[in-house]
């Protein structure tokens, strides 16, 4: 579906994309983790180190990454890292309201300390999120994880792939910063097709140059010709790039550990995820 173009066999090795940072979202259960997964598992193979960022409430990246289940569960999301929050902002969570705390904490040590390897070229750093009432609130959490994505769009050295929830809105400017592209992830669902709309239309808001469409778990040519027929009839939007994923089985029957996928011979769906992979590289590119 993208006017994009590339061999699934053909192997992008690193190069000198500075600044390579992608945000991953759309409804929560359509697929964006295990697509981060696999992106970071792709740009891994092709000599990239690659950190990802799992802001997600769920916090399944660790596990779709191949971690093991026991290091993955006992992962403390920063958001929840009481001793960092009060050590960086000067204020411990839930001390109360109205107290005073550092707006920009300094968390350029924030990789280094906890972003946990999943294998030689692959890192995650459990960002978590704020699940207070009012989420715009000023609370010393709330001011980590802003001051978190504002060093992730300093870095450099190595591909960010963050997975977060609908709604880019709660890093703003953040986001925009230094993230160049989102990827936007919907299923043939209505609910799917909808979120994907607004979080495609913040993202622009946000003006974060290349937004692609990803219509992931496709088992038939109507479920694209419905989706796009839904975006149309709310008014279209120009995406960089559109992908179709067709569903798998066999995501079903060996999540949460996706990695595995890769080492198959070529399928619809790995091919689907590879040229994506294409893309956003080439997107970076002409970026740069």
């Amino acid at each position: 579906m993208s006017d994009h173009g590339h061999e699934h066999g053909s192997r992008r090795t690193a190069g000198p994309l500075d600044g390579f940072r992608v945000v991953v979202t759309g409804k929560g259960g359509v697929g964006k983790t295990s697509l981060t997964a696999l992106l970071a598992g792709l740009l891994g193979r092709r000599d990239y180190a690659v950190l990802t960022v799992d802001s997600d409430p769920q916090m399944n990246l660790p596990y779709a990454l191949g971690l093991p289940f026991d290091e993955a569960r006992g992962i403390v999301p920063l958001s929840q890292n009481a001793d960092y929050v009060e050590e960086k902002t000067g204020t411990r969570p839930g001390d109360g309201w109205g107290l005073l705390f550092r707006l920009n904490p300094d968390v350029r040590d924030v990789v280094d300390r906890f972003a946990v390897p999943a294998n030689e070229r692959i890192r995650v750093l459990a960002m978590g999120t704020v699940t207070v009432p009012a989420a715009g609130c000023l609370c010393p959490e709330n001011a980590l994880l802003d001051a978190i994505v504002g060093d992730l769009s300093l870095r450099d050295d190595e591909v960010v792939l963050m997975d977060t929830q609908a709604g880019v809105e709660h890093f703003g400017r953040a986001i925009a910063k230094g993230f160049h592209q989102a990827v936007v992830v919907s299923d043939p669902t209505f609910n799917g097709i909808q979120v994907a709309i607004n979080t495609a239309r913040l993202a622009r808001g946000l003006d974060i140059p290349a937004v692609h469409l990803v219509i992931n778990r496709v088992r038939k040519s109507e479920d694209v010709e419905r989706t796009l027929g839904r975006i149309e009839a709310e008014g279209g939007f120009s995406f960089t790039s559109q992908h179709v994923i067709p569903f798998d089985e066999r995501v079903l029957e060996i999540e949460p550990d996706l990695s595995s996928l890769l080492d198959d011979s070529r399928t619809p769906f790995t091919d689907g995820v590879t040229h994506l992979c294409d893309v956003l590289i080439e997107t970076e590119q002409e970026l740069n």
